[in-house]
């Protein structure tokens, strides 16, 4: 039988431990007599020698725990460990929002909620991607609708789940169409879905970004390079141009009024470049009105051609079958959705990608770097003029 003797604190009392046949008993007492206090200092002088020997037990090997933790330990007691984040992403059944949950998904850091508007088909998306069930949630959300989208903050706000970052991706584009389609609310539907209904998710889920303690608190909307003027691709006609927003102003309803912001006739191209310009314009008047006030980093991105996107859907079949390899071999911008989703994941989570109030594109050396918007898009006063009226349609003025 082996004796230890520990002491656990700067004075201790002396613990014998038996150990017979594999188990261990750990005694403060011998024989019903308590064992008396032995101090560190004079310990090998003070343990009885002939009680040694009635006890049949060898040398006493003498243990004393340090008044400090190593430097070892005090790092590992005082790191923190991060809770898995969440993130909202729009649009996220298909395309670049699917492959940028998935991406997310598979750090193991991240809980995705879909918000979609086939709550079906999000599903399978997911499980087709191979995506842990553990790791996302499918909730629905028709940003057409502003309705859905108040019923949607609700229902997140039950799950009692927090939110760390907010990712408005989801886009229609009708670039054949010759008469508008509307939404529920009577607003052309390109901007209506693009912009007014991300507009009031964001609106509504900044109070809950900014109850997040999560390191990488983040607001993210989608851009797109066709949208700016300063590029080779935003200046394939027909150019995006918000001119004074009296279009937007009238309320987009085609009744007695333009169904396209500037006013002008109807181009389902033009809208949608249109509406990408308020994306970008919003996330720089996000960035101004409250990044000092939350730390909260406001940015936008343009993650490459994803020629081979749904996004495409509406758009003639000559024009499906040769936009992709025109991207590959002549431009050379080609972008899979795989990669795509991969910069858009960068942007939600690395600490690298944490500027507010930036456009974020990649080189041919898939390098982030901060990129230039056009003119209109960069125009602060014609953004702030765009939050005033786009307040009025969506009902928070």
């Amino acid at each position: 039988m082996a004796l230890q003797a520990s002491s656990l604190l700067p004075s201790s009392t002396l613990c014998i431990t038996k150990e017979s046949k594999g188990i261990a008993v750990k005694e403060s007492s011998l024989f019903g007599a308590s064992l008396p206090t032995i101090h560190k200092a004079d310990f090998s002088l003070s343990f009885n020698k002939e009680l040694r020997k009635k006890l049949s037990i060898g040398p006493i090997k003498a243990q004393t725990a340090a008044t400090a933790p190593s430097t070892n330990q005090a790092s590992s007691e005082n790191k923190k460990t991060l809770r898995k984040g969440t993130a909202i992403i729009t649009g996220a059944s298909s395309g670049l929002g699917l492959a940028a949950a998935k991406a997310l998904s598979e750090t193991g850091k991240w809980h995705v909620i879909m918000a979609c508007r086939n709550f079906l088909k999000a599903e399978k998306a997911a499980k087709s991607v191979g995506m842990s069930k553990e790791n996302y949630t499918v909730m629905h959300l028709d940003l057409a609708s502003l309705e859905s989208v108040r019923q949607f903050v609700e229902t997140f706000r039950r799950s009692e789940r927090s939110l760390d970052v907010l990712v408005c991706n989801a886009a229609v584009y009708f670039p054949t169409a010759k008469e508008p389609s509307f939404s529920a609310d009577g607003f052309e539907l390109s901007v209506a879905t693009n912009h007014l209904g991300h507009f009031l998710l964001s609106r509504l889920l900044l109070e809950d970004l900014k109850k997040s303690d999560h390191p990488q608190r983040r607001h993210i909307i989608v851009g797109s390079i066709t949208g700016n003027t300063n590029t080779l691709a935003g200046n394939v006609p027909p150019k995006a141009n918000l001119g004074d927003l009296r279009g937007l102003a009238g309320g987009l309803n085609g009744v007695g009024t333009s169904s396209m912001i500037d006013g002008g006739e109807f181009d389902g191209a033009k809208a949608y470049k249109d509406s990408k310009v308020c994306n970008m314009l919003t996330m720089q008047e996000f960035h101004r009105r409250y990044h000092e006030e939350t730390g909260i980093a406001f940015a936008s991105l343009y993650p490459g051609c994803i020629a081979e996107t749904g996004l495409f859907r509406e758009h003639i079949p000559l024009f499906r079958i040769l936009f992709p390899p025109f991207q590959k071999y002549i431009t050379k911008g080609y972008v899979s959705e795989e990669e795509a989703g991969k910069r858009l994941a960068q942007v939600i989570s690395d600490p690298s990608l944490s500027k507010s109030g930036v456009y974020w594109s990649w080189n041919n050396n898939s390098s982030s770097f901060e990129n230039q918007l056009s003119k209109e898009a960069s125009d602060a006063e014609k953004a702030r003029k765009l939050w005033e009226v786009s307040e009025k349609l969506v009902g928070l003025a």
